[in-house]
């Protein structure tokens, strides 16, 4: 675990510049508050002097480990945070649950090729697959690529016995960038600017026509007599993530899969193609916990003083993946979210607006535990008539669903921000394409500007918690992060461990999110909204819409 240095850290402490609005500035702001300069001190001394954000996070990856949406870490790790938010005085804390499916877990895993010599390979059985029974599978491999049903003819009755490679092997991805990176003022200024909404109404059904494929291929698969599937990992550089998303009741595969390393992989698709194809050799020992079949989000307040100012919110997803510890994948981002609530708690603040945290379950597969809370708060989308969806289906279906019906809580989320990018520092926020809140936030990141956070992009980003509620109307907002090398070799990955979480900048994003859930739940009128959304009209070239016959 990194040391904290306390001489550093006073200095630090002392050096932010704070910057005060006038009354006239705070008007022009849509009479939002301006930061509280006294608060915003003791916030920065809270957070560096008497921080606790990576003895958090160190216990969410060493202790606990990876945490699979309804695995037994996953509950441990539920049980544990609903404990700290307890212990730290914050109320209203528990934990609310939505369907999603199985628990899965692994106990051990290898995967050797055996013939025409014996090397040990890197490898994960890929999430929600069945095991080997506890004991060695034994068989040839065969590449045979598939990615739509036609192709399947080519391979029937070639695959009995086999274990099936089923990814083509391409080339290596050399990288044409440093791996380790941060922001510069240049890549900042190229996020400012305005994204024109890119409505695809077809988008649904190509996404459920691959999640139905992948239930055909099981299924022709098992059928052929295959006897385990091989895939191969997405980065070079022995890298594996083991992602799977039939995670259903009913749903999981029926055969063992494993993902391979990528330079593992081609050498075993470059033998198999030379000939004889080599023999593997699998041991996969995964558990399936069908317990509980619901996943839960847990949820802790800070309350307001006033009950009709209704409430402001923060969210970072707590599940991750099974390959490493889930580090800066989202331990990072729910540590900090944890961090700001402690600050915050320690301070005594009395907030106008109870400020709520929220760590999300599900999002991994499919943004599904703050999609379920926007169902379950702030509105419904589709009609009550629509077919009931579940799991990858709800989530690619959520944005194609009219009309939107929002729910009496609707109004009362007056603002919600979403961390999930690693562990680099904050270096302000994405205004998703709202230009009403750029001065407001530019106002209340203000006393940070030395810090490096000040910033504030129109651009709009995609891919996690905030989503859901931007597509319901809710004012959502995610972080700009400093991207580290999160992207390049972390993401998913057996190397998202502690080892590469940055303290010093957990430390200041923990900070910078306590002062903007401050000011956002002390501001004199809730953020401005942009209209709620409504079915877009498609028009092609020739001047039909979509609604035209």
């Amino acid at each position: 675990m990194h040391q904290s240095r306390p001489c550093r850290l006073a200095i630090f402490a002392a050096t932010v510049t704070i910057i005060a609005l006038s009354p006239a500035a705070a008007k022009e702001r849509g009479g939002t508050a301006k930061p509280d300069q006294p608060m915003v001190n003791r916030i920065i001394d809270e957070g560096t002097n008497h921080s606790q954000v990576m003895v958090t996070v160190q216990h969410l990856t060493d202790v606990i480990g990876p945490r699979l949406t309804n695995s037994p870490s996953m509950r441990t790790a539920e049980a544990w945070t609903q404990r700290r938010f307890a212990d730290w005085g914050l109320t209203n804390v528990h934990k609310e649950g939505f369907a999603f499916g199985r628990g899965w877990s692994i106990e051990r895993s290898s995967v050797r090729m055996t013939t025409p010599r014996v090397v040990q390979l890197t490898a994960i059985p890929i999430a929600w697959t069945p095991g080997t029974n506890g004991t060695a599978l034994s068989a040839p491999v065969i590449v045979a690529p598939m990615a739509r049903e036609r192709d399947f003819a080519k391979w029937r009755g070639k695959l009995s016995g086999k274990i099936v490679m089923l990814t083509r092997p391409g080339t290596g991805d050399e990288p044409a960038e440093p791996a380790f990176r941060r922001l510069s003022g240049e890549d900042i200024a190229r996020l400012d600017r305005f994204q024109q909404p890119n409505y695809d109404p077809d988008a649904a059904d190509r996404r459920m026509k691959r999640l139905d494929f992948s239930k055909k291929l099981d299924a022709f698969l098992k059928g052929e007599g295959a006897v385990a599937t091989a895939t191969m990992a997405y980065h070079d550089g022995k890298l594996v993530s083991g992602e799977g998303y039939l995670f259903g009741v009913g749903d999981t595969p029926a055969l063992p899969g494993v993902q391979i390393a990528a330079e593992d992989y081609r050498r075993l698709a470059r033998l198999a193609k030379a000939g004889p194809a080599p023999t593997l050799e699998i041991v996969s020992d995964v558990r399936f916990d069908d317990s509980d079949a619901q996943a839960y989000n847990i949820i802790a307040d800070i309350p307001g003083t006033d009950p009709k100012a209704g409430y402001v919110m923060a969210g970072a997803h707590l599940d991750s993946w099974v390959a490493a510890d889930g580090a800066a994948d989202n331990a990072a981002g729910s540590a900090m979210i944890m961090e700001a609530a402690r600050i915050l708690a320690a301070t005594g603040v009395r907030p106008k607006r109870t400020i709520r945290f929220a760590l999300w379950s599900g999002e991994e597969q499919g943004i599904l535990g703050s999609m379920a809370y926007v169902t379950r708060h702030l509105a419904t989308r589709g009609s009550p008539n629509d077919p009931p969806q579940t799991g990858m289906q709800s989530y690619y279906g959520f944005s194609q669903k009219w009309p939107i019906t929002p729910l009496p809580g609707h109004a009362d989320l007056a603002a919600y921000f979403n961390i999930d990018n690693g562990s680099g520092k904050l270096r302000g926020l994405y205004a998703e394409t709202n230009p009403a809140v750029v001065p407001i936030f530019r106002d209340w990141l203000s006393p940070f500007a030395s810090m490096g956070a000040s910033n504030v992009v129109l651009r709009p980003t995609g891919g996690t918690d905030h989503v859901f509620l931007q597509q319901v109307g809710v004012p959502g907002f995610q972080f700009i992060q400093d991207p580290l090398d999160y992207g390049s070799r972390i993401h998913h990955t057996s190397a998202d461990t502690f080892d590469h979480l940055k303290a010093e900048d957990m430390r200041q994003a923990s900070i910078v999110l306590a002062s903007v859930l401050l000011s956002a739940a002390n501001a004199d009128k809730a953020l401005p909204r942009t209209p709620l959304p409504t079915k877009p009209v498609v028009t092609d070239p020739y001047g039909y819409s979509d609604d035209d016959d």
